[in-house]
């Protein structure tokens, strides 16, 4: 399966920090036959909220690229059709990278491992109550 990572996710994976997700999505980013990608989107949430001071980071904001590479982790591009799709279920939140990340997972067969309790139970989202 093609899975996604939330942002969140993302983040948990380069601070070592995963079993704070729960077992089930540890599990899961500890597979070595999955199928992860990042989106471009999720880069940019980060640099977003680094640059900000929101967001202290373990890694440097440049090498985040490089760093998802070495992991095996594959960087989606956001391409025109991402950002224009009806989405067959809206999310329940107006975040516009929630959005673009459920879009991604809509038009590439994709699931969304997240945590996000406003996401977890998105037919298009993997978490620890879905999974």
């Amino acid at each position: 399966m093609k899975c996604l990572l939330d942002t969140h996710i993302f983040i948990g994976l380069l601070e070592q920090q995963t079993h704070r997700f729960g077992r089930d999505i540890a599990a899961m980013l500890e597979n070595p036959v999955a199928d992860f990608h990042l989106s471009v989107a999720s880069l940019w949430e980060i640099a977003i909220k680094s640059r900000l001071g929101k967001l202290p980071l373990n890694a440097e904001l440049e090498a985040l690229p490089q760093v998802a590479d070495r992991a095996g982790i594959a960087i989606l591009a956001i391409r025109p059709d991402h950002v224009v799709v009806q989405l067959k279920q809206d999310p329940p939140t107006r975040d516009p990278f929630d959005r673009l990340l459920l879009a991604q997972c809509q038009l590439e067969g994709m699931r969304l491992v997240t945590v996000d309790r406003a996401l977890v139970e998105h037919p298009l989202a993997i978490g620890p109550r879905s999974s």
